[in-house]
């Protein structure tokens, strides 16, 4: 039986499903065997950060009763495993949360590590993930707003039993109002777990259908969130050394627009 990782925020656009993604696949780079579950049932975008649109059978089918859930695992980049859920506004309305508890006791019959990508905000869906994984990582950004919302997620999951691993901040600058690691983990009352930089080569790779990790792996994102996969299952990670002269390449881009 694996292990279950639901990867959750209390607001939309923190980064929460690019997190997912990447993880998982840097987990499978490890030699993980990983399946990402969509439990976004309501505004599904994994499939989008994966370049897998248009697939057959998601979960909304295994939600309605209509399909078995070994029918919507399909497998994505680096051996992955994924399950989407959908984004038919019929297969919404047919989709039963209450089922997915049950679809995640099958999938962990069959994977190492699970990790969903739970539904931002606190409505039925969101609490059905919260409530069907065994741990829960936190994503927010450095703001006072995305803290507040990633609180009463928190308060949530551990009312329903949920063992809190901790908080990854994403989009992290150089913005003077920007919280800092240990103010967040005094709000939270939660571990850092990592923080991600801000990296253009984030919104790029997802613009292409591709994750960071496999997209440009030596960017600054890239080599955080290989990271924290790396610290999840207690292996080592060496960070790829700078490449010569990289500094004057930035720099001369910037000034004259150069590739």
């Amino acid at each position: 039986m694996g292990v279950s990782i639901t990867i959750a925020s209390g607001k939309g656009g923190v980064g929460k499903t690019m997190l997912t993604s990447n993880v998982g696949i840097a987990l499978a780079q490890f030699g993980r065997d990983v399946t990402i579950l969509d439990a976004d049932i309501e505004m599904a975008n994994l499939e989008l950060h994966l370049g897998m649109e248009g697939m057959n059978v998601t979960l909304h089918d295994v939600l309605s009763g209509e399909r078995d859930i070994s029918e919507a695992v399909y497998e994505g980049p680096e051996g992955v495993k994924v399950v989407p859920a959908g984004i038919s506004l019929d297969g919404l309305r047919k989709a039963d949360p209450e089922k997915l508890e049950a679809v995640l006791t099958k999938l962990l019959g069959d994977t190492e590590i699970l990790l969903i990508d739970a539904p931002a905000g606190l409505g039925r869906s969101v609490v059905a993930a919260l409530a069907a994984g065994e741990q829960l990582m936190l994503v927010a950004n450095p703001e006072i707003s995305s803290m507040s919302d990633a609180l009463k997620t928190e308060m949530v999951a551990k009312k329903l039993g949920c063992n809190v691993l901790g908080v990854v901040l994403n989009r992290v600058g150089f913005d003077r109002s920007d919280l800092t690691v240990h103010e967040v983990e005094v709000i939270l009352e939660a571990k850092v777990l990592a923080t991600i930089p801000e990296d253009p080569e984030v919104r790029r790779s997802t613009a292409y259908g591709v994750p960071v990790v496999l997209w440009k792996p030596d960017s600054p994102a890239a080599v955080a969130i290989k990271k924290l996969a790396a610290d999840l299952i207690g292996e080592e990670y060496v960070p790829p050394a700078p490449k010569k002269g990289s500094f004057m390449r930035r720099l001369i881009r910037g000034l004259f627009g150069g590739v």
